[in-house]
């Protein structure tokens, strides 16, 4: 067994199970989902979603990467059935996420330095599209041009060295040591900004917005979808990220006592931001004379735009903004590693390939697709569609076919549950399974099915069809396409086999260097 693709401890698992979850989504889409979904309301399904689904969800892949002791494709593999697709189908989405969320984190350094000057004046949002990305307009916006944009290539191409040195160096010398550094500095930094914005004028607005709960959102049917969305993919479960690192425990490990730490340590970071962002936003609203529900926005709007501007209305704004960016950039960092982990360890197992191979082969085309379509004159668009379609259809999508194929078509979640047993403090039981095998269904068919009405009745945003045909839908099908070419190519000989369920003889994934 490799030392290098082993975590070291159940600490180290749990510093990158959280960095693999706290990402840009927790900072910037939480507390505007919460806003969006009753306030103060927006808890009871938020609690009730991560009770239900995340939490349960969590525990479901965390027993199928430890017990099989595999990437994904060959974890599910070794569950049996033909349910290996589902584990390459997941392999495509952390590519495809890869290759994009690598450029946002670009962003993030390059407004660590603009902050300082606060470069973007007195229009951040013409300074971002224009200035600083150079987007195209009109129509020439929607081709798929290889113009690049050399102020985000540069930040890119070091995002993706540093990545990929970090992969080098393995699980515990690489992807838990950063975790074990910069999730600590994250929290430090968040806290710091989170009093910083308490202490600012009409900071008590942004927080009433937030908070005054509307009960009567509880009873939109979206709101409750909003909840399950934000836990699903903010606890980065559909992936395969939990998989992956599962499978680099060690045998005798708590997993379900390690995924409710994950879980409420995630949680408790989305309400750090909540409240540090509604504080500022509190503080924007009052400084511009409007309402807080004015300037209320989520994504890319709200850190590269929303943030800009109210950095440079308040005092010290450019200190602020130094360490906002730091923050998101932080929060990438550690989430990148752990969606790249899923591609690279899936091909080591595939292929046979060693760890340096796999790296700086496999590793260096991802770094060269993102670098080729994305830090270009006509990337902000297809990041936008890319991001669309890889969420709604690619994570939930893959998320429903597991608990299908789990609990209705191979029925091993009794296996499954006797695992976590086996190894946990916490147990699992009847509950657990009827949430997997019935609640989550439910819920997740409910999303994907919604998801592709409205995209087939209402397109995407202003986007014209054409563009969201080939990129956007072209892009989900295309990766089961791939997930079904990659399950009919066969496995290095004796690589399925090697896995001898409940003797806990199994190497464990990936190759030595």
């Amino acid at each position: 067994m490799s030392e290098r693709q082993q975590f070291k401890g159940r600490r180290a698992f749990i510093f990158a199970a959280i960095g693999s979850a706290v990402g840009l989504g927790n900072i910037w889409r939480f507390p505007y989902v919460a806003y969006e979904g009753g306030g103060g309301a927006f808890i009871v399904p938020y609690l009730v979603a991560l009770m239900t689904a995340g939490i349960p969800l969590l525990f479901m892949y965390y027993a199928i990467g430890h017990k099989f002791r595999g990437s994904a494709p060959l974890s599910w593999r070794r569950l049996g059935g033909g349910a290996e697709s589902i584990g390459w189908w997941q392999v495509g989405i952390s590519f495809v996420i890869a290759v994009y969320y690598a450029v946002i984190i670009a962003w993030a350094v390059r407004y660590i330095g603009f902050s300082a000057t606060e470069a973007w004046g007195e229009e951040p949002g013409a300074f971002l599209i224009g200035q600083f990305l150079q987007q195209a307009e009109g129509d020439a916006g929607f081709d798929v041009g290889l113009t690049l944009v050399p102020g985000v290539a540069i930040p890119l191409a070091l995002i993706w060295v540093f990545a990929l040195l970090v992969h080098w160096r393995g699980i515990q010398g690489g992807i838990a040591r950063i975790s074990m550094i910069f999730i600590p500095l994250l929290v430090a930094i968040f806290l710091v900004l989170v009093v910083r914005a308490l202490t600012l004028p009409g900071a008590i607005d942004g927080l009433d917005a937030l908070f005054t709960p509307d009960w009567s959102a509880l009873t939109d049917a979206d709101v409750w979808v909003a909840a399950y969305g934000q836990i699903f993919f903010s606890l980065s479960i559909g992936f395969g990220i939990m998989i992956t690192y599962a499978a680099h425990l060690k045998q005798k490990t708590n997993l379900t006592g390690s995924g409710l730490t994950v879980a409420f340590s995630n949680s408790g970071f989305e309400l750090l931001a909540g409240i540090g962002v509604f504080a500022t936003l509190g503080f924007m609203a009052q400084a511009a004379g409007v309402g807080v529900s004015e300037v209320a926005d989520s994504g890319i709007g709200l850190a590269f735009i929303a943030f800009p501007t109210i950095i440079s209305t308040m005092p010290g704004g450019a200190f602020f903004g130094v360490l906002f960016f730091t923050a998101l950039v932080l929060a990438g960092i550690t989430s990148l590693v752990s969606i790249v982990e899923v591609v690279l360890t899936a091909i080591e197992d595939k292929f046979g390939l060693s760890r340096n191979a796999s790296v700086f082969g496999v590793g260096g085309v991802m770094a060269i697709v993102s670098l080729l379509l994305f830090p270009t004159t006509t990337g902000l668009n297809l990041l936008d569609v890319l991001d669309a379609f890889a969420n709604n259809f690619g994570i939930v999508g893959a998320g429903l076919a597991s608990v299908i194929t789990l609990a209705w078509g191979l029925r091993r979640l009794g296996m499954l549950g006797d695992h976590l047993n086996e190894v946990s403090s916490f147990k699992v039981g009847l509950l657990w399974k009827l949430m997997v095998g019935l609640v989550t269904p439910l819920i997740l068919g409910f999303m994907f099915v919604s998801q592709v009405i409205s995209r087939i009745q209402d397109g995407y945003g202003e986007m014209p069809s054409g563009y969201v045909a080939l990129y956007g839908w072209g892009s989900a099908i295309g990766l089961l396409v791939i997930a079904a070419i990659m399950t009919v190519i066969p496995w290095r000989k004796g690589v399925v086999a090697a896995h001898d369920a409940g003797q806990g003889n199994t190497p464990t994934p990936g190759k030595e260097a």
